[in-house]
């Protein structure tokens, strides 16, 4: 096989071509490594590689299936299903030795002294790791320009954002740097870049997967999940990384279903999962100012899994109009006490010069961006004296009722269907200057967290050349129901023509003039 044959393989083709001895990790890994080395200098998906560390994790993967074969079908039937395979991680997971420096300056030079849990699980599972995809810094914003490293082009435009925070890991799975990635979601941060840049991505409920060794944003709402090109592969990896986890004491003691086992592989029995689904249409989820193409393709989808057999339902979510502002006092807040610790004493960089303050003033005035500045100071205030009741407790408050109006829906259907993004993938620049817009691309997304559930998105169609990305909201904990509802949509719309385009812009990314992501071209 070509190595542009070998990346285009889904992780779970990968899976039996290693296997049946077709092909090798390393020889998997190889090829990605060399397309990231060709590619990125226009797409700026990655932060920090590790070939050496990759190559020997895919050495150690090829013994153990050398061993395997030779031991018959039962040794490797009992392999890991990410035995060998590539898998990216989002620079805010901590790994001994390796640079996590959650997109910031102040974290610049930090090498992880311990794997975080995730990390641990993939290395347990056999799967090897490139490097840390670039995001927005503390996974604070919604394009992936908020980062110290520059940001992060678009491989569908690259003169478009991919979505945040997690564009890195989203344009890599995209661009396909590598077949899985993994991604944090604080109020969509999975969902929205999946959504833009074609990928699936999925929101597992709060506590499916431990945030031991995940640099924190805003601990009630950040977790952690899957990017990947298909449903059975987010699947796959999901399966790897959930669980219980002690060293986490938000980490929820849940069984954990074989969610790739109960994928079909037939589109037909696939599909057969519509049949007597009763599926929640909510109307608050069409956000003023969504555009036309994108509530088009939604609404074309809502369609065709009525038809395949699905009850759609309109569900009214009252409180949804409070979820932003909700949101946004909650998590600069938490973001506030989370990132009071680098401070130059204890965590991250420091300035000396002598004088305590200076130095306390000058290592954050330097150290953090401008977004992460404004939520830092948003939270401060939020939490003062004599404006916590009038902000803070109040929110918490309303976050109450917003869960009230999911738990109400979810005794009349099986899951909510709504809009990812309310826009495709808008130009780089566009809304620097506008923090109330950007913070707008999360309005369909950031629901979920406030309310602790699972979300996935899944393509739906493009709109003016790009992707439209569709929602499935679920109970806690039953991201299965999600992950076949997702699959059964990939069945519906299998022959769609739009799922046989690759990004548009794939072939800027193999020439060596394309400039950095916001960089104007050479006169």
């Amino acid at each position: 096989m070509t190595d542009t044959t070998l990346t285009r393989l889904h992780a779970h083709e990968m899976a039996t071509r290693l296997r049946t001895g077709e092909v090798g990790s390393r020889e998997l890994l190889e090829a990605h490594l060399a397309l990231i080395e060709r590619q990125d200098h226009a797409l700026n998906a990655w932060q920090s590689l590790d070939p050496a560390g990759a190559r020997a994790a895919a050495d150690r993967a090829d013994t153990a299936l050398v061993r395997a074969r030779s031991d018959g079908q039962e040794a490797l039937d009992a392999l890991p299903p990410l035995h060998g395979i590539p898998v990216a991680l989002k620079d805010l997971v901590v790994t001994r030795g390796q640079p996590s420096t959650a997109g910031s300056r102040i974290l610049e030079g930090y090498r992880g002294a311990y794997d975080a849990h995730i990390a641990e699980r993939l290395h347990d599972a056999g799967a090897v790791i490139p490097g840390k995809t670039n995001m927005d810094e503390f996974a604070m914003g919604s394009s992936t320009e908020h980062c110290a490293w520059g940001p992060v082009g678009n491989p569908w435009d690259l003169g478009r954002v991919p979505g945040g925070s997690s564009g890195g890991s989203a344009a890599a799975v995209a661009a396909f740097h590598a077949p899985l990635a993994i991604g944090t979601d604080t109020g969509g941060s999975i969902r929205q870049p999946a959504a833009l840049t074609g990928t699936v991505g999925l929101r597992p409920t709060y506590g499916r997967v431990s945030r031991s060794g995940i640099i924190a944003f805003a601990s009630s709402l950040d977790q952690v999940g899957p990017f990947a090109r298909d449903v059975r592969d987010a699947a796959l990896l999901l399966g790897v990384v959930a669980g219980h986890d002690p060293r986490d004491s938000t980490s929820a003691p849940e069984p954990v279903p074989d969610y790739a086992s109960t994928l079909a592989t037939d589109p037909g029995q696939a599909a057969e999962v519509l049949r007597g689904r009763r599926l929640g249409l909510p109307r608050q989820y069409f956000v003023a100012g969504m555009e036309p193409g994108v509530e088009a393709r939604v609404r074309e989808a809502v369609a065709r899994l009525a038809a395949a057999g699905a009850e759609i339902v309109e569900v009214d979510l009252p409180h949804t109009e409070y979820g932003l502002a909700t949101y946004y006092i909650v998590a600069p807040a938490e973001a506030s006490a989370n990132l009071a610790r680098y401070d130059g004493v204890r965590f991250g960089r420091s300035v000396r010069t002598g004088d305590v303050l200076t130095d306390y003033l000058e290592t954050r005035g330097t150290g953090f961006g401008a977004e992460v500045k404004r939520r830092i100071m948003l939270g401060t205030y939020a939490l003062s004296a004599g404006y916590y009741d009038a902000y803070y407790l109040k929110a918490l408050k309303v976050r109450t009722l917003i869960k009230a109006d999911f738990d109400q829906a979810f005794e009349q259907v099986d899951a909510l269907i709504a809009p990812t993004s309310p826009t495709v993938a808008f130009p780089l620049g566009a809304r620097m200057d506008d923090p109330v817009a950007m913070y707008l691309s999360d309005a369909c997304t950031l629901p979920v967290n406030v309310a602790g559930l699972a979300g996935l998105s899944v393509p739906c169609g493009l709109s003016e050349g790009l992707p439209v990305g569709l929602q499935l909201i679920g109970r806690a904990f039953d991201e299965l129901t999600l992950l076949q509802l997702g699959r059964a949509w990939e069945a519906v719309s299998a022959d769609d023509d739009w799922r046989r385009l690759e990004p548009t812009d794939l072939p800027r990314l193999d020439d060596p003039a394309t400039p950095a992501p916001g960089v104007a071209p050479a006169a």
